[in-house]
């Protein structure tokens, strides 16, 4: 059955024949019924290389044989549990020596379950009710975050959801990415703040980077008022090296939310925090998380296989940061467009200047995007099909991937 009649089928099925918004590509999607390395192999049997890698986890690729491993050898011991297991204790001691200033970690199962779960814990820690967050930042889609958000409401022209109660919404506050000076002066107003939760690096409109100076800033600002500083490191966490952005550019925060590359591809989050803060989260504390599968075996050994790799390739990150780099080069100056990377996160903004925050963003065409996108598809190329996702490169992609996705841009754009 080929991807036509596949999503015909799935229409009947599934709320627009998906399970996430960003899967909805018109006239259809595609069907992947493979993957290995850095390739995709489509429903009609067509090879793509794949710049998505699931919108990030997949730092080492596609079936990468020591997760893989990993996985198989969980999964003769047994997949769930409902107990503590040693794992937990193993990967968690992994994470915190990762994230100096990071006392103690609860898992859970998605990044936005983390996210849920921070935000909770700032209020429960500090008393106070409101939230601050970046515009367009995306933090999941729950309530409390899913105002203006970035990622697949953007691109539908749909940024805050129905079903979002306005008494909820009225509890959280935007500030424009990279300006700290806007942050400075809500706090000065606004006295029942418990924490600003941002993307270090703005993944899912992006990526946008912090301008000069931003997270110091910020952190000297919400310190001064006794704010919470949340670092959504579920994109970056692994991903521009180990500790994430936070050690990248020298920030502690507060709280900090992983995702993704920790699972090494298999369902994870992790929500990690000063100690003080986390002896505030039962079964420690007064503030309730829970989950099933939280600490579920298989991704936690998936995880500590990831991380056990990345530590005995350190150069990786060096040659991801080139590959993104050549992948620049090849396409040089273009007129209405700007390449944004950051080690191996990229994008191709169709703007003349690389956006700073979630306005600019908006005023990329996205109509040249659309058309541009279905021309690297048509070569190969898969790129997430929306101008404000991230691009990804894993250690999969070899020079020769590589090369064939700089040519690619050269021409499409």
């Amino acid at each position: 059955m080929d991807s036509r009649a596949l999503f015909h089928k799935a229409l009947e099925l599934l709320p627009g024949g998906v399970s996430s918004p960003v899967r909805a590509i018109r006239p259809y999607p595609f069907y992947t019924v493979r993957a290995k390395g850095s390739k995709l192999h489509t429903a009609e049997g067509k090879e793509l290389i794949d710049c998505c890698m699931a919108y990030g986890p997949l730092l080492l690729g596609h079936n990468h044989p020591e997760i893989r491993t990993a996985i198989q050898e969980q999964l003769h011991d047994g997949w769930l549990y409902g107990t503590p297991i040693p794992k937990e204790i193993e990967f968690a001691a992994m994470l915190v020596a990762d994230h100096p200033g990071m006392g103690m970690v609860r898992f859970v199962s998605t990044g936005a379950e983390a996210t849920m779960a921070a935000i909770r814990l700032a209020r429960g820690y500090t008393g106070r009710r409101g939230l601050v967050k970046a515009e367009g930042g995306f933090h999941g889609a729950h309530d409390a975050v899913l105002i203006r958000a970035g990622s697949g409401a953007t691109t539908m022209g749909v940024p805050d959801s129905a079903g979002v109660l306005p008494e909820v919404a009225a509890l959280t506050y935007q500030v424009p990415f990279n300006d700290a000076e806007a942050l400075s002066s809500l706090l000065e107003k606004k006295q029942d703040i418990a924490a600003f939760i941002v993307e270090p690096v703005m993944g899912n409109i992006g990526p946008i980077l912090p301008s000069r100076n931003y997270l110091e800033e910020i952190r000297g600002i919400t310190k001064e008022h006794d704010v919470l500083l949340i670092l959504d490191e579920v994109i970056t966490g692994y991903r521009i090296g180990i500790g994430g952005a936070q050690a990248l550019f020298g920030i502690r925060p507060d709280l900090t939310t992983l995702g993704k590359i920790i699972g090494g591809g298999l369902p994870i989050g992790a929500l990690l925090g000063r100690k003080e803060i986390m002896q505030m989260v039962a079964p420690a504390g007064p503030v309730y998380q829970a989950g099933t599968f939280n600490g579920n075996p298989l991704s936690l050994a998936a995880g500590i296989a990831t991380l056990k790799w990345i530590k005995r390739h350190k150069d990786i990150y060096a040659r991801l940061d080139e590959g993104t780099r050549s992948i620049a080069d090849e396409i040089g100056p273009e007129k209405g467009c700007s390449f944004v990377r950051i080690g191996s996160m990229f994008k191709l903004f169709f703007r003349d200047e690389p956006p700073r925050n979630y306005a600019e963003a908006k005023e990329c065409d996205t109509a040249r995007f659309a058309q541009f996108w279905q021309r690297m598809l048509d070569l190969g190329v898969f790129l997430p099909p929306s101008q404000f996702e991230t691009n990804f490169l894993s250690v999969a992609h070899s020079d020769v991937d590589i090369d064939r996705i700089g040519a690619a841009y050269t021409a499409c754009i």
